[in-house]
């Protein structure tokens, strides 16, 4: 990512790590054996070499290039952290190669078999770095290139008035200062409340609603809950809110700077129905539920090579970063002699937000910006084989950094299995009896991840007739409320005694930079809004019965500014403007939306100002690599009003012939049950990549028939 251009660089540039040369035969992830090994000497870490190794330039960053990338950045603020202590190394991250040079590489691919002499595009780490000294949050990138070359820094932006996403770490150090907080246990002693082992904290960020919460200081609004005393292993705490406490913590310097104490509802009383592991139970589990094996004897039907998969004329790459979790990149479809046909360059979710609709305290400030202010892939879990997916599982790690600059590894981020579909297509002839079905299988990438109370699955469906499906899948715990006893709240559902669920809702923002029919950097493609209309009574509609697909081009980023509408059986089409099918259309894919809303979020509610971009649920730009994320790189506590996707379509750039990234927003409304309650059944939402026009006849009139019922 290019710098901001509105900050002055005080870069301390071309700071290089110290190369020693000491062999090393530990291989990493799913990466070739073969590789020259060379160490950094003072971390003694493996370091990648061009020579030997077979990163592709989209491959995530590993183990050796977040510490070499890390230790440069160290090595650079060295006079600093002798003056003021640590730096928090918040993200560690491939800078992705600009298309061009993805294109070049890609050409050399196809013409080239001897993969040692490819020039590849510089592997290059993104660095977010935060000084809890100063309160000064900077930017970093840094080239990693072949030995015998060392690392340098290529350019650093520090960044005025803004706060980089909550770590893990802090997460830990805020309950732990809070609930050693003197004068709040006082007041929680007041409550009845004395054993602090109890009191579960759940650090949300503090969001902007008055000047106090300005970035000047890196603040949260902890939440807090009350376990009650049992054997249960996994004790639901959230079942016991505490409220009438409102804290403010001071994330930087780590201490409790306000505490506010106001009349509240009495801590709600247990309820027999609040855990849910299987001891806790009541009434015990069932008995009758029979084992359900997926079984593939012949093993998977998919490929993987490093971070590439190929499944039923599907390739696509895998990525992985703390902001956004799973990324997938350059998806094509191989159709034929035409050779692999490219759909997409990127695909991923850049930000979900959860907004509250009750107007009390503390409920209001849940404003939860799920992937800028605390991260997705941050926040995954590391998967289990049999409970969340079944079948033949193939497993991807993930290397994420701690604010040391040291690398975690999470196990199993992202799963990739199949999954029988039912029936694909069929057709039986009444005339002869005779008949052919096909069975649908699809191939699915997936991560999870947990969020405080909420816990999410994001899924990729890739399907054998080009489909593709987005789905997340919404599970967890409610986040509640504590009321008197007989009392109703109008902007939520009574749970139990004392405890109640306020009305929410739930966003999700999917960015697809498309590349239909088009390779890395072509602006080929355009956007076409398709609604069906009724044709007016008249001569061409004598029986008043006609309707048709009106097409509309959306020329401009001001234009495509659109809201779903099931009553026109709304959709979008990207078109490439160029290339055409056998009845002389342009090639296509269209977005078909699933269940949507808009938010009733008021005009005048200060989320807004972070999150203007909820105001529609499609936006379309024309590429840009600065950017990603709706909301602006840093939405924690950002005061600044529409930074982000509605800044950057002012420009009002051209669709008509463009490099088209499609940001869908879609969310749902959740009136809480009873039946959420203690752990809310999956509620599943999303959408569909279709083609349109894309092929020549249907692209799964290939698959075989399966024998014997196999």
């Amino acid at each position: 990512m290019a710098p901001p251009s509105a900050v002055t660089c005080k870069s301390r540039c071309n700071v290089s790590i110290t190369k020693g040369s000491q062999p090393n035969g530990k291989e990493q992830g799913n990466q070739d054996a073969e590789k020259c090994k060379h160490y950094c000497g003072k971390c003694t870490h493996e370091l990648p070499s061009c020579t030997g190794h077979s990163f592709h330039p989209l491959d995530p960053l590993q183990p050796s290039e977040i510490v070499a990338a890390a230790h440069v950045i160290k090595t650079a603020l060295a006079p600093t952290l002798a003056k003021s202590g640590v730096i928090n190394f918040i993200e560690v991250i491939l800078d992705e190669p600009e298309k061009m040079l993805l294109a070049l590489y890609q050409c050399q691919l196809q013409v080239k078999h001897n993969h040692q002499q490819l020039v590849r595009p510089s592997r290059q780490a993104r660095l977010t770095v935060y000084n809890a000294h100063n309160n000064e949050t900077s930017l970093w990138v840094v080239e990693l290139p072949a030995a015998p070359r060392a690392p340098k820094v290529l350019w650093c932006q520090y960044i005025p008035d803004v706060q980089p996403p909550v770590g893990t770490e802090e997460y830990v150090l805020c309950e732990a200062i809070v609930k050693s907080h003197k004068p709040l246990i006082e007041a929680l002693r007041k409550r009845g409340i004395t054993n602090t082992d109890l009191i579960m904290v759940d650090t949300w960020c503090t969001g902007y609603h008055e000047e106090k919460d300005a970035p000047s200081r890196r603040l949260a609004r902890p939440l807090m809950f009350y376990r009650t005393e049992s054997s249960c292993p996994m004790e639901n705490g959230y079942a016991r809110p505490i409220e009438g406490l409102s804290l403010l913590v001071d994330l930087q310097n780590m201490n409790v700077v306000e505490l506010e104490e106001r009349e509240a509802a009495p801590l709600p009383p247990p309820d027999p129905m609040r855990n849910y592991t299987p001891a806790c139970v009541p009434g015990g589990l069932r008995t009758d539920v029979k084992p359900l094996q997926i079984l593939q004897p012949g093993g998977p039907s998919f490929e993987v090579n490093g971070y590439e998969v190929t499944w039923q004329k599907w390739s696509f790459r895998l990525g992985f970063t703390p902001r956004e979790g799973l990324v997938i990149h350059t998806v094509a479809y191989s159709d034929g002699s035409r050779g692999p046909r490219s759909v997409a360059h990127r695909l991923s979710f850049v930000e979900m937000i959860v907004p509250y609709g009750d107007p009390a305290e503390p409920h209001y400030r849940k404003n939860a910006f799920d992937v800028g202010e605390d991260g997705l892939g941050r926040n995954a879990h590391s998967l289990k084989k049999g409970c969340d997916c079944l079948g033949y599982i193939h497993y991807f790690d993930a290397y994420l950094t701690d604010q040391k600059g040291d690398v975690e590894t999470l196990e199993n981020a992202i799963c990739l299995h199949e999954e029988d579909n039912g029936i694909l297509w069929k057709h039986k002839d009444w005339r002869t009896g005779l008949s052919e079905v096909r069975r649908s299988r699809r191939l699915t990438v997936s991560f999870i991840c947990t969020v405080a109370n909420y816990d999410y699955g994001f899924y990729w469906h890739f399907y054998q007739d080009g489909k593709i499906e987005a789905e997340v899948k919404l599970t967890g715990i409610l986040s509640l409320g504590a009321i008197q006893p007989g009392e109703q709240r109008k902007n939520g559902t009574v749970i139990s005694t004392g405890l109640y669920a306020p009305i929410h809702q739930h966003f999700f923002v999917a960015r697809m930079n498309m590349a239909v029919d088009s390779k890395p950097g072509e602006a080929e493609n355009q956007v076409v809004e398709v609604n069906v209309v009724p044709e007016p009574p008249g001569p061409n509609n004598p029986h008043c019965n006609a309707f048709y697909a009106k097409e509309t081009l959306l020329k401009s980023e001001m234009q495509a500014q659109r809201d779903c509408n099931p009553l026109s059986a709304r959709h979008w089409i990207v078109r490439n403007t160029k290339v055409v099918n056998r009845a002389g259309g342009n090639t296509g894919y269209k977005l078909v939306p699933g269940a949507n809303c808009l938010g009733f979020i008021g005009k005048d509610a200060m989320i807004l100002r972070r999150a203007e971009f909820l105001k529609h649920n499609l936006w379309v730009t024309s590429y840009s690599k600065d950017e990603l994320y709706p909301a602006g790189e840093f939405p924690k506590q950002n005061p600044r009003i529409g930074e982000g996707l509605p800044t950057w379509v002012k420009k009002d750039r051209d669709l008509e012939n463009a490099d088209i990234v499609l940001w869908y927003v879609f969310g749902v409304t959740h009136i809480p049950r009873l039946e959420d309650w203690p752990v809310m059944p999956v509620e599943r939402i999303g959408f569909t990549l279709t083609p349109h026009g894309f092929f020549d006849c249907c692209p799964a009139i290939d698959v075989p028939p399966n024998q014997n019922g196999a």
